[in-house]
């Protein structure tokens, strides 16, 4: 009886759970591609490289859409028992809340595993190729869209002007070709019509043109005996380079961010950016120093008697007048070095301890996606056996809600932490910190048969209270007259 109700309870959790996952992973990725839709169009992107973009940014959003899938797929799952009236009779038959739970509780932990080895070995990974990708794409020129009226100046060394384009985009009208260069002007070339078209493998740029006139004008520019010459055609074909406009591969070694990294890899860069107190040390004793030569003659074992001051001796009465001026400026400049010196330093250890929260949030990323996946299933499997609504309106409502409470305390500790006012520790564990008390009270509620959403208990006691009320002041009526 106990396997069947395991099997039971897996086949009904199987089918919500993937439903939910590829609606989540299909939601995310789409929100990245709303995101970065304008860098996007208008590329000329090959087939291929859609598909390798889609794959990529589907892979980055896997950590993120299971805590989502396993919230929604077990409200829904744990809901349809309730409205069958299955979990009544599961519960009639003396099985405890926590043991029907538990196969789904270890295919959860099973699923936590695969989230944090997806998130330290593959994420890193994907990271990097997704960022060199996107950065290839963003930073390529617009596919050629040549059109009527319009200088267009998006190849290199030419400027193209066309008068009319016919519906084909092909046969073109009223052409003016400015070619720059060094010389006196830019070279011209004017015709009445002509083809435009892209060479086969895409390289080219072909214009054959029809009857017009190529201007070219040769000479030095500090006189004024130049040549000019102008040159006739009923057909010229002008070929231009499309190389600006092929994509360029970027190397991945192009791009670092801890995101980027590994468990081992983040632990060995955040304990090097730990220990930099003493590399500053060394560095301002290097850089320092020299300008303080008074320092070098201090006393190290002398101390400053306790009740008696040093007498004090003004610097006029030991300076020369002639010197006063001279030691002055160098004491302002060797000053200006100091300073100057100290705020290098101050914001190259500010930009270390930034990396070292960056580092830190990374390093804490990696176990709390995979926690969260545990941490909702707690939550939605007791609040799927308390609203007792299967289908998808319901527990949907639930998943939403809960999901952006997590998402926004997970993020309010993210910013926390990068603003220096929270540790990575605390900043990234808040919204676990929030929903871990939530998941206990609602699996207290659910074993003890809690009617939390059930519309006829608030009914039932919103009708009591109103009758209280009414008594109450019917009473108080009777006493007063």
């Amino acid at each position: 009886m106990i396997k069947k109700l395991d099997i039971l309870i897996i086949r009904s959790f199987v089918g919500p759970f993937i439903a939910a996952f590829l609606i989540s992973i299909f939601v995310l990725t789409m929100q990245f591609f709303w995101l970065y839709i304008d860098d996007l169009v208008g590329k000329g992107l090959d087939l291929l490289t859609v598909l390798k973009l889609v794959g990529l940014v589907t892979l980055f959003w896997v950590p993120t859409a299971l805590p989502l899938a396993l919230l929604f797929s077990s409200i829904m799952t744990f809901g349809n028992l309730g409205e069958s009236f299955e979990l009544v009779a599961i519960k009639a038959a003396g099985i405890p809340l926590l043991r029907f739970m538990r196969p789904l509780l270890v295919i959860t932990l099973f699923i936590c595993g695969l989230a944090f080895l997806f998130a330290n070995n593959i994420i890193p990974v994907t990271q990097l190729k997704l960022s060199a990708l996107k950065y290839d794409i963003i930073v390529s020129k617009p596919s050629i869209d040549i059109k009527e009226g319009v200088f267009y100046d998006k190849i290199d060394g030419y400027v193209i002007k066309l008068g009319k384009k016919e519906k084909n985009d092909s046969v073109i009208h009223d052409v003016v070709i400015f070619e720059k260069g060094y010389s006196l002007q830019d070279n011209i070339l004017i015709a009445e019509s002509g083809v435009m078209r892209v060479t086969k493998d895409k390289r080219f740029l072909e214009f054959i043109l029809k009857n017009g006139w190529r201007y070219e004008e040769k000479g030095q520019r500090v006189i004024t005996n130049t040549q000019f010459t102008r040159m006739g055609f009923r057909e010229y074909k002008k070929i231009f380079d499309l190389k600006s406009f092929q994509m360029n591969k970027t190397g991945d070694s192009a791009f670092y961010d801890p995101k980027m990294l590994s468990i081992r890899q983040l632990n060995d860069a955040i304990d090097s950016l730990k220990h930099v107190d003493t590399f500053y040390a060394k560095r301002s004793a290097k850089e320092i120093s020299p300008y303080l030569r008074f320092a070098r003659y201090t006393d190290t074992g002398w101390k400053m008697p306790a009740k008696q001051p040093l007498p004090t001796v003004k610097a006029e009465r030991l300076i020369p007048d002639s010197l006063k001026a001279g030691i002055a400026d160098a004491a302002a400049n060797q000053m200006a070095t100091i300073k100057g010196t100290i705020d290098m330093m101050s914001r190259d250890s500010d930009e270390k301890a930034e990396s070292l929260r960056m580092h830190e949030i990374e390093w804490h990323r990696k176990f709390t996606l995979s926690v969260a996946c545990l941490v909702l299933f707690l939550i939605g499997a007791p609040l799927g056996s308390i609203i007792r609504k299967g289908g998808l309106g319901t527990p949907l409502v639930f998943a939403i809600i809960f999901f952006v409470i997590f998402h926004l305390f997970n993020t309010f500790g993210e910013k926390f932490v990068k603003s220096g006012q929270a540790s990575a520790l605390n900043g990234m564990w808040l919204s676990t910190y929030l929903l871990i008390p939530i998941s206990g009270f609602l699996i207290y509620k659910a074993m003890h048969d809690s009617q939390l959403f059930n519309q006829e208990f608030y009914y039932r006691t919103f009708q009591q209270v109103r009758a209280f009320f009414a008594n109450f002041k019917r009473k108080k009526n009777h006493e007063t007259t």
